[in-house]
C-alpha cells in the first residue's frame, strides 16, 4: 500500500514528463503575475502614486495565497483518498480557467471595478488549485522513485518550480525587449499568461497517462494513522518551509525590486528573474542526489549557513553597486546557495509522513508556510523599503527567516535511506 511502486528500478520519462508539464505550468503562470506585477498593477488598480499601484497589485498576488491552504485541504486529502492522479488532474484543470481569466479580463479603463474584483477571484482560483497541487505530485514522485533515490526524485518538485521561474523570465526577457514600456502594460504582460495557457492541453492528456501510486485498502478506505505524533514534524517542517519560502518570494521579487527601487531598465529586471531560475534548474537535482548520499540535513544545513553570512554583503553590494554585472552575479550566488538548502527540506518533509497522509500533509504544512510568508512576503518588503527608505530591507527581513530555518534543520531527525542506515551501523558498532 501507499509505496507500493517504490521498489521500481527504473521510472518511465514520461510519467516524470507528466508531472513536470502540469507542475511548471502551474508555477510558471502563478509566478508570472508577480513579475508582472508592476504592469499588472497600472491596468488594474490605477493610481497617481505607483508604490499605491504595486502595493495593490501585490495585495492581489497575496490574495491567492489565502485560498492555498483550502485548496491545499480539499484537493491533498482528495489525493489520500481517491489517489493521487485524480487530485493532480482536477487542480490542472482549476488552474487553466484560472489562467485564461487573468489573461482575458479587460482593463478597469474598460470595465470598471469589475475588472479588478475579476482578477481577485481569478488569483483566488490560482491559489486554491496550486494549493491542492503540490502535495500529490511530491508524494506520487517519492513514492514512483526507487527508494534509495528519493531525494533525486522528489527534487524535480522543486526542479520545475525553478525551470517555471526560467521559463518566465526568459519570456519576460524577450517581451522587455521586443516591446516598449507602454506595450508591456497594454498586453505584454497577457502574452506571458497565453504562452502558459497554450500548454493546458497537452498537460491535460499527459496526466490521464499516469499510473496511481496510491492505492487505498479493500473497501476505499485508507489507514487511520494519529495525527498527535506527527505535530513536532509539521512544526519543524513550516519553520524549514517559512524559511525556504521568504527566500523564494524574495528571488522572485528581484525583478520588481530592479525596476521600482534600483530604478532599473526591464530587460535587466527579467535577467535577475533569468539567473534565478537557471541557478535552481543547475543545483536542484544535483542537490536531491547528493541528499540521497550524504543526507538530508547536511544538504540543508552547509548551503544555508554559507547563504546566511552572504545574504547582507550580497545586499549591500547590489543597493549601493548596482551595476548589471553586480546585481546579476550576486543574485547568481544567493539564488544558488538557497536551492541547495531548500529542496532536501521538502524530500524530508514527503518521506517523514506516512503514505495516507503524505498528500495532504505536504499540501497543508506547505501551503500554510507559504501562504503566511510567501503571500506577504513582497507587501511587506515592499511596504518596508518606502516607510523606511532603506533597501537593505529584504536583506534583514530574509536573514532572520533564515536563522529560524536553521534552527529547526538541526533539530530534526535524519529521513535519507542511506544516511539512517550509516548511522545505525555506527550505532551497533559503538554498542558492541
Amino acid at each position: 500500500m501507499g509505496d507500493a511502486l517504490g521498489s521500481r528500478k527504473t521510472v518511465p520519462v514520461r510519467h516524470i514528463a507528466a508531472v513536470l508539464v502540469g507542475n511548471a505550468l502551474e508555477f510558471y503562470d502563478f509566478l508570472t503575475f508577480s513579475f508582472f506585477a508592476v504592469y499588472i498593477g497600472r491596468t488594474f488598480f490605477p493610481s497617481n502614486d505607483p508604490s499605491a499601484s504595486l502595493l495593490a497589485s501585490l495585495a492581489t498576488f497575496g490574495a491567492g495565497f489565502v485560498t492555498r491552504p483550502i485548496g491545499a485541504l480539499v484537493i491533498g486529502r482528495m489525493g489520500d483518498r481517491l489517489g493521487r492522479k485524480p487530485a493532480m488532474i482536477v487542480s490542472f484543470w482549476m488552474m487553466g480557467i484560472a489562467i485564461m481569466g487573468l489573461a482575458l479580463t479587460p482593463s478597469r479603463a474598460t470595465i470598471g471595478i469589475a475588472a479588478p474584483v475579476l482578477v481577485v477571484f481569478f488569483r483566488m482560483l490560482q491559489g486554491f488549485a496550486l494549493g491542492g497541487e503540490v502535495g500529490p505530485t511530491t508524494a506520487f514522485l517519492l513514492e514512483l522513485a526507487p527508494p534509495e533515490r528519493r531525494g533525486f526524485f522528489t527534487a524535480f518538485q522543486f526542479w520545475t518550480r525553478d525551470l517555471s521561474i526560467l521559463i518566465a523570465g526568459l519570456v519576460g526577457f524577450s517581451l522587455a525587449n521586443v516591446l516598449s514600456e507602454q506595450q508591456l502594460q497594454d498586453f505584454g504582460w497577457r502574452i506571458a499568461f497565453l504562452v502558459g495557457a497554450a500548454i493546458v492541453p497537452l498537460g491535460l492528456v499527459m496526466r490521464r497517462s499516469l499510473p496511481e501510486t496510491f492505492h487505498t485498502q479493500p473497501g476505499g478506505k485508507s489507514e487511520h494513522v494519529p495525527l498527535r505524533p506527527y505535530l513536532p514534524l509539521a512544526l519543524f517542517g513550516l519553520m524549514m518551509l517559512a524559511c525556504s519560502t521568504i527566500g523564494a518570494y524574495i528571488g522572485d521579487y528581484m525583478t520588481t525590486y530592479a525596476i521600482a527601487t534600483l530604478h532599473m531598465t526591464a530587460n535587466i529586471a527579467f535577467a535577475a528573474t533569468v539567473v534565478v531560475g537557471l541557478s535552481g534548474v543547475v543545483f536542484d537535482l544535483f542537490t536531491g542526489a547528493m541528499s540521497d548520499r550524504i543526507g538530508r540535513k547536511r544538504m540543508m544545513i552547509i548551503p544555508g549557513v554559507l547563504l546566511l553570512v552572504l545574504i547582507l554583503p550580497g545586499f549591500y553590494l547590489i543597493s549601493h553597486h548596482a551595476t548589471t554585472i553586480v546585481f546579476l552575479a550576486t543574485i547568481a550566488v544567493q539564488a544558488s546557495l538557497a536551492a541547495m538548502s531548500a529542496g532536501p527540506t521538502v524530500v524530508w518533509l514527503t518521506e517523514s509522513l506516512p503514505a495516507s497522509i503524505r498528500s495532504c500533509g505536504v499540501a497543508v504544512i506547505y501551503a500554510v508556510s507559504i501562504s503566511t510568508f510567501g503571500g506577504s512576503t513582497q507587501f511587506a518588503i515592499t511596504w518596508l523599503i518606502k516607510t523606511t527608505g532603506n533597501p537593505m530591507a529584504p536583506a534583514w527581513y530574509w536573514m532572520a527567516a533564515m536563522c529560524v530555518g536553521l534552527v529547526a534543520m538541526c533539530s530534526v531527525h535524519e529521513s535519507a535511506q542511506r544516511r539512517v542506515a550509516e548511522l545505525d551501523e555506527r550505532r551497533t558498532g559503538t554498542l558492541g
